[in-house]
């Protein structure tokens, strides 16, 4: 199915759904959620806070919409919203909640963030989109990063491969597992997964300075630079290693590929980590988790918000309740054990996460106080949802072969941007 048709799946869901969710308005006790979690690992994360509410007592009614990497559900989202059947809460990225605050469709959940401390609790960067116009609108439930290796180990163990420390020796060990006859690079052909992979790259290929001017301070002067040439010429050099068959293919069935051993990598945010745990993987032992070459000390990072929407006074409660229970340290913990994110607070402790987890919690940190932590454009927390639109569009015609040369692509890129802001 391609994106445009699960977009309009996505629509015709939502039109079924208004119905539905009008009907369970009356339910006082029931949380209504939108959300694109659908793989094993995801579903199994969210069962978490499924549970943690159905102890309270409380009832999920599930409003799921796959592909596109969210795409389909923001239609449906814009339709249910359209219609003034408004969502108990919706998974949203960072500038699409802003987006809906300011078009005054969001609820009010300062009192309940005053009594709970997330001022505190909360990094900051996190704050800023889940803060609007000085009220609280939004919780984050995670943190994640994309700038990741997944290696299979058994595999990685076979061509005699060593984890690489430069984007010359990514290019070396993709080279070992092909001549050995592995799918080197296992990639799905949609157009936020090559832009996903392209923020690692751009970090890898100018440094962390270069990063943040051009991909979240949208500098022009860098996005048409030699060095952004570059980072296009590195991304040409990786169409290589994938296998033919990866257009259109979903980024879930792209992490199996790597769990079965039919590949060796995928670049890829720790949501895949949730692949590996759904399947009995233990890092280590079946597969390595690493920084995307050139770019350890940074973390490009986006976080999975649910936005709370304005519903009438009877529904309160029960929004009230999610968010609540969404910002506990035992959910944050939780959760992210099983999602392959990281806690959206700093004080929930890294005991029961694995080295993979253990490392992203260090890692953010660090990031943080160092002053390393970077939106990711491709996930929506670079710049706004028409950037980050126009972004994924060059980059995408870009690995296909649709632009020709790295000159032209940083040609399109600096009009795409200019259109879009």
């Amino acid at each position: 199915m391609t994106v445009r048709t699960k977009l309009i799946a996505g629509v015709a869901l939502a039109a079924a759904s208004l119905g539905f969710v009008g009907a369970a308005q009356a339910q006082t006790k029931e949380v209504q959620m939108l959300h694109w979690w659908t793989s094993g690992g995801e579903a199994a994360a969210l069962n978490v806070l499924k549970q943690d509410l159905a102890k309270e007592g409380y009832a999920w009614k599930d409003v799921p919409v796959a592909g596109g990497g969210g795409d389909a559900a923001m239609t449906a989202l814009k339709a249910m919203v359209a219609a003034g059947n408004n969502p108990t809460a919706s998974q949203m990225l960072g500038y699409t909640v802003l987006d809906y605050a300011a078009a005054g469709k969001m609820g009010d959940l300062t009192e309940l963030a005053k009594s709970e401390g997330w001022d505190k609790a909360v990094p900051a960067p996190l704050q800023k989109f889940a803060v609007y116009d000085g009220k609280w609108v939004a919780v984050p439930v995670n943190v994640h990063s994309v700038n990741w290796l997944w290696i299979n180990k058994a595999v990685m163990d076979k061509i005699g491969g060593t984890e690489p420390k430069t984007f010359d020796d990514f290019i070396a060990l993709l080279d070992k597992a092909k001549a050995a006859g592995v799918t080197p690079l296992a990639l799905g052909g949609q157009d936020w997964q090559e832009a996903t992979m392209f923020d690692s790259v751009v970090l890898s290929t100018g440094g962390p300075e270069f990063y943040k001017k051009a991909m979240n301070d949208l500098d022009e002067a860098s996005l048409k630079s030699d060095t952004m040439k570059k980072a296009f010429d590195n991304l040409a050099k990786l169409k290589a290693y994938v296998d033919p068959n990866f257009s259109g293919r979903d980024w879930n069935l792209t992490t199996a590929m790597v769990i079965k051993g039919d590949a060796l990598v995928q670049v890829m945010g720790d949501w895949a980590k949730g692949e590996f745990k759904a399947a009995s993987k233990t890092p280590g032992t079946d597969y390595i988790c690493m920084r995307f070459p050139g770019t350890d000390g940074s973390v490009v990072y986006n976080s999975d918000m649910f936005g709370m929407f304005a519903v009438p006074d009877d529904r309160k409660e029960a929004q009230l309740a999610l968010a609540k229970a969404t910002l506990s340290k035992s959910f944050q913990s939780s959760f992210n054990v099983v999602k392959g994110s990281v806690p959206a607070r700093t004080d929930v402790p890294d005991t029961d996460f694995d080295a993979c987890g253990k490392k992203g919690i260090a890692d953010l940190k660090k990031a943080n106080d160092g002053g390393t932590l970077f939106g990711s454009l491709a996930q929506g927390y670079g710049a706004t949802p028409a950037v980050a639109t126009a972004y994924k569009d060059v980059v995408d015609k870009f690995f296909n072969g649709q632009i020709k040369t790295s000159d032209e692509a940083v040609t399109q890129l600096v009009k795409a941007i200019d259109e879009a802001k």
